[in-house]
């Protein structure tokens, strides 16, 4: 079956100590496989959509690990490009316990994703969808990975295919100014853009709050679509119109890291169902529902999303 999302991007195996213990004292770890573009398919299959995650793996005990992680929910894996020899990359996550800080470490470097060739890639089968997600994460790996994208956008190009772009900066990779020269010719073709108001504060200098972000950058990168998200203070989307959520759910958060993969996950599930108000309500609902589960990715169904929606609590019998 031909997917309506693809999305193509790294993920990686991440490494958390049991609660309680730091990196350096930790003896036992979980190990959890995440990226910002397979967290956002896996969401979205979960809703019942059909998805599939392009990428770069190493047939190696931990490529196939990821590779499965990943398919085992119902995400397409069969366009993964597989390589006899390189990693994976790894990052290790200690989260806070006040008052100590949490700590993130990355080991990606010459991961086997960012020597990607675009040629290597099934264009066809990218075609064949109806949305394509891609993320600023993609661009800062490498120069192979910048090919990838701008290569993604000129297949796309005239075609039915929506293509959505999250900024996803990431301070560790790359420099707010190296990241605002690369990311501005991708926003410009961008017709869907997701945005934290952080980044959009940090790398491109903006003022204000996120609803009048929005339509400022709708003019400015010519987006039918765009989502500026702003924490507990909500989100803002412009689409011609100004939306607002400013819905906070209570949350016992279990593990916050992919709330906002999750978040663009709802969003663009909620847009194919019924437009922007829709898309909000379940980005809000889908970014609470994550952080009730430990790892990268959202594990709840539509179901469960619906009844966060309908505000049902309790327990389900």
């Amino acid at each position: 079956m031909t997917p309506e999302v693809v999305t193509m991007g790294e993920t990686m195996l991440r490494f958390t100590p049991e609660p309680g213990q730091s990196l350096e004292q930790a003896e036992t770890y979980r190990v959890d496989a995440g990226g910002a573009e397979s967290n956002v398919a896996v969401g979205l299959a979960r809703l019942g959509r059909r998805t599939a995650w392009i990428s770069r793996l190493p047939s190696t005990p931990l490529g196939r690990r990821i590779a499965s992680r990943i398919g085992g929910h119902d995400v397409d894996v069969s366009r993964v490009l597989w390589v006899s020899e390189g990693r994976v990359g790894l990052w290790f996550l200690e989260p806070p316990v006040r008052p100590r800080p949490g700590r993130a470490y990355y080991d990606r470097a010459g991961s086997a994703f960012s020597q990607i060739d675009p040629d290597e890639v099934d264009w066809t089968f990218v075609r064949s969808a109806r949305w394509l997600h891609l993320t600023g994460i993609t661009l800062a790996l490498s120069a192979n990975c910048r090919l990838l994208v701008h290569r993604a956008l000129d297949e796309v190009a005239g075609s039915p295919v929506t293509v959505s772009f999250d900024v996803n900066y990431r301070a560790r990779l790359w420099p707010p100014q190296m990241a605002r020269e690369a990311l501005e010719p991708v926003l410009r073709r961008a017709e869907v853009i997701f945005c934290p108001l952080r980044d959009a504060r940090m790398v491109f200098g903006e003022t204000g709050e996120a609803e009048e972000v929005a339509p400022r950058w709708a003019q400015r990168y010519g987006a039918r679509l765009v989502v500026i998200t702003a924490g507990r203070a909500g989100a803002a989307a412009f689409d011609g119109s100004l939306h607002r959520m400013t819905r906070h759910y209570p949350v016992r958060v279990i593990d916050p890291v992919g709330r906002g993969d999750a978040f663009v996950a709802g969003f663009i599930g909620g847009y194919l169902e019924g437009g922007t108000p829709t898309a909000l309500a379940w980005a809000a609902a889908l970014a609470a529902l994550k952080q009730t589960y430990a790892g990268d990715l959202v594990w709840c169904t539509r179901e469960d999303l619906l009844d966060v929606l309908a505000q049902e609590e309790g327990i389900r019998r």
